[in-house]
Formats: structure tokens, sequence, C-alpha cells
């Protein structure tokens, strides 16, 4: 976690945020959860904070062993804001013991990501047969070539739709480093050699159901003249694509670029979450409905 202790007025100038994760290799933003009016969030914050950010002093607990836990594919350890898509020396799809075994957050991976994870995340796919999809690399820059392996590796395990998108999630994570599973098969077989097909989905404890409207924001949005929602992680902090700009110019045309200093642009930042987050406001929407990051509702309304 984060202290700001303000010894002037400890009671209302004193500020905790909860350390979730950096955001991107330069480490100079993370995710931070706090309580603040009128509920809590999560929110890409520069380091250390917005205000005072040489007077917050980072602490961390000692001797912090990894227990693990592995979490189900549909939940999350609190790194990632919506239900992940899609799992050490010496074994099949192993690391080095030094690198560790966690799920480093949804955050690390997908459009934009550019770090030490991706790569490992390559190096592991391609022990498990992905070498056909990459030309290069495996590097630390995400890729398509990286998304491709991953879907292969997830429809190998049997999962299809939403749980073999090409993300890695928890799950996914989980059978890459621990060597469990199926290799992904040959470009010619629809199935690993001499095993048999997996129809089962990723262990799924608990999993909301969709529902319509907002609250949720998901869905399938509609297709007349609308352009096709691209998916959550376009959205994600450090992404870099033509589908941001294409957000941040419709907020502009429909006045919500009020937190734009310049462009927008193609990389996602705190100026597109404040501005979408000022449009879902204007639906009346809250709480998690309204938290800045476009889902298929706030697509679908934005470009209707």
């Amino acid at each position: 976690m984060l202290l700001f202790h303000n010894p002037s007025d400890p009671h209302k100038g004193s500020h905790v945020v909860i350390f979730g994760g950096w955001t991107d290799s330069t480490h100079s933003s993370y995710i931070a959860y706090e309580s603040t009016r009128p509920h809590a969030r999560r929110e890409v914050t520069p380091y250390g904070y917005w205000s005072n950010p040489t007077r917050y002093v980072p602490y961390r607990y000692k001797g912090v062993v990894d227990d693990g836990t592995v979490f189900p594919d549909g939940e999350t350890d609190g790194s990632t804001d919506d239900p992940d898509s899609s799992g050490s020396g010496g074994t099949k799809g192993s690391a080095s013991p030094s690198s560790g075994s966690r799920y480093p957050g949804a955050a690390y991976f997908g459009p934009g990501a550019d770090n030490r994870y991706v790569t490992r995340l390559g190096q592991m796919l391609v022990e498990r047969g992905g070498a056909r999809f990459y030309t290069a690399g495996p590097g630390p820059r995400w890729s398509d070539a990286d998304r491709r392996a991953t879907q292969a590796f997830q429809r190998a395990q049997g999962w299809t739709g939403a749980d073999a998108d090409g993300l890695p999630g928890p799950s996914t994570w989980s059978y890459l480093v621990s060597g469990k599973g199926q290799d992904i098969p040959p470009a010619d077989s629809p199935s690993p050699r001499g095993r048999p097909p997996v129809t089962s989905r990723p262990p799924v404890t608990a999993k909301p159901p969709l529902t319509p409207g907002p609250p949720g924001d998901s869905g399938t949005p509609a297709s007349h003249g609308v352009p096709g929602y691209p998916g959550r992680g376009a959205f994600r902090p450090g992404a870099y694509n033509a589908h941001v700009t294409l957000l941040g110019k419709r907020l502009v045309e429909m006045g919500f670029g009020k937190y734009y200093t310049s462009g927008p642009g193609p990389r996602w930042g705190e100026a597109d979450r404040r501005n979408v987050e000022a449009f879902q406001r204007s639906q009346g929407w809250r709480g998690g409905a309204a938290d800045g990051y476009p889902g298929p509702e706030t697509w679908r309304r934005l470009f209707s």
C-alpha cells in the first residue's frame, strides 16, 4: 500500500491507497484501489499519487509466500476489472522459480502491453506447441502472435467463445506454468495426437449471469450503422490502437472531451477514462457502470 500522512491535519489530509500492480514496464503509473466518495474505486494512477506524489510512502508485508491459489476463469485476484475470458524449472510449460508463478494480472496482457510477462507467456506457449505463431521472438511487446498462440492453447483445452479470446487469464496462466492440460495441436490436427479431445470448460465456481442494460455494460451491440465493438482489451491501461482514437473523437463530437489537453490519440490515458466516465454518468449510470471503461453498451450509445 501507499500511505500519505499529513501531521497538520491527519483526519482530513491523510490518505491511503492499495497498490494493485504496475500498468506497464515504465513503472510510472499503477492500479490504485482507494476509498473515495461516493464509492470505492479502481483507477490508473501516476506514482505515487495525483497530489503530493513524493510524500506517499510504500509499505509491504514481509515474508509473504505464494500459497499456490489458482483463480478460476470468471473470477479475479483483484488485478483486473472484469472477468477473464479464458493458466517452475525442468517441467513442460514451466519457468524459472525466480520468476514466480502467480498470475500477474490482466493489465499486463493485450494491445499496448510491453513487459517481461508477455515474454514469459510467449516462451511457455512455444514450449506447449505454439512456435508456429511466432516469426520472431517471443518478446516483451504484445502482438497478434501472442494472442493467436494463447487462443490456440485455450482451444486445445476445449474452451470456446469468451473463454478462448486469446487473452490469458488466471486459469490459462496456471495451466501453462504448471504444465497442465493439452498442448497446442499441429496445424493439420484438430486435437493433440493420441489424446481424446477435451470438451470441458475451464473450472468456474462463480460466474455472474449476463444481464442486459448498463449495470454490467455487457452484451452485443446493435450493428445498424454502429462500428463493431472491439472488445474491452482495446481500452486497457497501456492500450495503443485506432479504436482509442475513434472513441476519443466521438466523445469530443458528443461534447465529452473536456479532459483532453491534446489529441485525442491512439494511446489510452486517464483523459480518455474520465471523458468516458462523464458520458456514462450522463446516462444516469453510477458505480461500476460508470467506471470510465467503455463496454458494449457504452459503445453502442456513443455511436448510435
